[in-house]
This record gives C-alpha cells, sequence and structure tokens, in this order.
C-alpha cells in the first residue's frame, strides 16, 4: 500500500494554532531564525518547523489562518495548499515549500497524537537506531581525536587541491562530499568546475557526491562515478526526481524540501520500488523539525549517511560529550 494512503484518513481536530520564534546566532557569523507552528486541538498540541533561511522572511509570520475544524489529514493539506501564507513574496522560492511543512507536520503530529499512535504504527513500520554522520566546514581532525568512529559530510571548496583531498581521504571517515552545483548567491556556492570534479571522484573512489552540475563537461568529469551520483536542493517532487539529467542511485531527502506530506511519501516510495538509496538532511533546524528528521530517519533509511546529527553539533565546533552515531530508536507517538 502506497505510505500516503496509510495516513491520509487520519483524523485531525484543529482548535487554534500559536507561532513560536526561534533565534540562534552562528558561529560563522549569520543569525538562524526559524518559526514553529503550533497546532492545538483536544487537549493535544502538534509542532511543525519553518526552516526559511531569510531571516527577515519569519517577519509576519501569518498568524490569523482559518485552521479550526475536523479534519483528515488530506483535507488539511488541500486547505492549506489554498491559503497564501505570504504577505510578500519570499527571498527564496523554495521557501514555501518550507512554510508549508510547517503547518502540514504539525497536523501530521497533532493527528497522531490525538489518535495516541506513533508513525511507524500508521505505516507498519518499525523504527530503527539511526546513523548520522556530522555535517562541517571545518577541519575534521579535532572531532576524530574526541570520537574516531565519526563519518562526516562534506562541503566541497574551491580551494581543495589534491593533497588536501588525499589526507583526508586516507581517513576513510567521508561518506558524502557536496559539490552545491544548484546554490545561487549562497556563502556556500560552488562553481561547477570539471577539474576540480575529476580530482573528488578519483581521490574518494567510494564516497556519495551530491549535487553535481552535468552540463559544461562536468559529466564527462564524473565519467565512471554514476552510481555514486546524489541529488538534494534540485528534488522538490517526484517529478523533480523524473526530471533529473540522469537516473540517480542516490537521494537526500529533506522533508521541508517537499512542503506537503504526500509528496514526500510519493517520493519515498518511489526511492524504494527503484532501488534508490536514500539518507536524510538537515537544515539547521532549531525546534521540533531536527526531531521529526531523525524520526522519518529512523523509519526509512536508518542506515544511511544521514545529516541529522543531534542540534548539539550545529552550536559549536569538536568538544567532549557529543552524541555518537547511531541515535537509539525513536519511540513514543507523535511525529
Amino acid at each position: 500500500m502506497p505510505l500516503w494512503d496509510a495516513l491520509a484518513g487520519l483524523d485531525v481536530q484543529v482548535d487554534d494554532y500559536v507561532l513560536q520564534r526561534r533565534v540562534q546566532p552562528v558561529p560563522s557569523g549569520w543569525t538562524r531564525v526559524t518559526t514553529t507552528v503550533v497546532l492545538r486541538g483536544g487537549g493535544e498540541q502538534g509542532e511543525g518547523e519553518d526552516v526559511t533561511y531569510t531571516a527577515s522572511d519569519h517577519d509576519g509570520f501569518p498568524a490569523g489562518e482559518q485552521l479550526a475544524g475536523g479534519w483528515t489529514l488530506e483535507g488539511f493539506s488541500r486547505h492549506v495548499g489554498g491559503l497564501e501564507l505570504w504577505a510578500e513574496e519570499p527571498a527564496m522560492a523554495a521557501s514555501r515549500d518550507y512554510r508549508r511543512w510547517a503547518f502540514e507536520s504539525a497536523a501530521l503530529d497533532l493527528g497522531l497524537r490525538q489518535a495516541g499512535r506513533s508513525l511507524a504504527e500508521l505505516t507498519r513500520r518499525a523504527y530503527q537506531p539511526v546513523h548520522f554522520v556530522a555535517s562541517t566546514r571545518a577541519d575534521v581532525e579535532p572531532y576524530l581525536a574526541l570520537n574516531p568512529e565519526l563519518e562526516f559530510k562534506l562541503d566541497v571548496e574551491e580551494d581543495w587541491d589534491r593533497e588536501r583531498m588525499d589526507r583526508l581521504a586516507a581517513l576513510d571517515r567521508v561518506r558524502v562530499l557536496d559539490l552545491k552545483a544548484y546554490y545561487r548567491g549562497t556563502s556556500v556556492d560552488l562553481a561547477p568546475d570539471p577539474a576540480l570534479y575529476r580530482a573528488v571522484a578519483e581521490a574518494f573512489p567510494d564516497v556519495v557526491i551530491e549535487d553535481p552540475w552535468l552540463e559544461d563537461g562536468c559529466r564527462e568529469a564524473l565519467h565512471g562515478a554514476e552510481d555514486r551520483l546524489s541529488f538534494d536542493a534540485p528534488v522538490h517532487s517526484l517529478g523533480d526526481l523524473d526530471g533529473l539529467p540522469l537516473a540517480p542511485r542516490w537521494l537526500n531527502m529533506k522533508p521541508s524540501r517537499f512542503g506537503t506530506v504526500q509528496g514526500l511519501l510519493e517520493c519515498v516510495d518511489a526511492c524504494e520500488q527503484r532501488g534508490i538509496r536514500m539518507y536524510g538532511g538537515g537544515q539547521f533546524e532549531l525546534g521540533p523539525g531536527r526531531r521529526q528528521i531523525q524520526r522519518l530517519a529512523g523509519l526509512f533509511y536508518a542506515d544511511g549517511p544521514n545529516d541529522v546529527a543531534p542540534s548539539e553539533y550545529n552550536d559549536g565546533g569538536a568538544r567532549p560529550g557529543l552524541a555518537t552515531s547511531p541515535l537509539p530508536a525513536p519511540e513514543g507517538i507523535g511525529f
């Protein structure tokens, strides 16, 4: 049975909702802002987090939408899909998906809590311990000095030379390398470079290569590494997955990119049917979104190189006391 069919009819009683804004300065110099939607009803509450990156886009978050009523999850989704949740156009088009996901994931959480059920129960699966990697742009050696078993997802940078790549590869701790080819106007942009791509593929023969550009000689530079290519930023729907220039064997699943629970689960179903290996992606969540991406990983891709490390990894560099992988299998009702 398709995963969405198991959830579409979930009853959700909404009385009202409130918003929680979270703000956290980041050591690299920017300030992370997220907004949590808290739906309330029947003595329970469900939470979902808007991970929109542009801080000013959280100003004027809609606080008076008419959401009260008895819904199914599918009906609530249709209702929210008809609302204009933005007073002004957001700085990034993807933010529309992020905001809708905040309402949809809150409804899923509320409906499950009102039913006294877990997501695992409804989908007839079991939560598993969650393997995670650390995502960092800092030196990895201090982390390994504290935890030699820690694995990493790293952003490739334009100043990486072959000596640095060989040194990192020799550690045998890197599991995913992100080429960031689909980001524009951000601090992490990486211009596509066939020479750099070729060096990455050669130096790391077993590592997943995420978000490569596949034009302008870059696809040829990655010849032989096709089974290790993964995508993230371009995929907001099953249609986007189908429209990629090649059929990937890996996919980074960031739930909020899909906007709807249905869209996320349709893509999970398709990946399982096609043998596409999945792993979870984080978006510097400050609230319930982090717990939720860990639960999804525990259900659908627990053994992947999941970029869902506990939020303490975002709070600073290597230091004693950081959680180790795997995380215990999620427990309890709700999302």
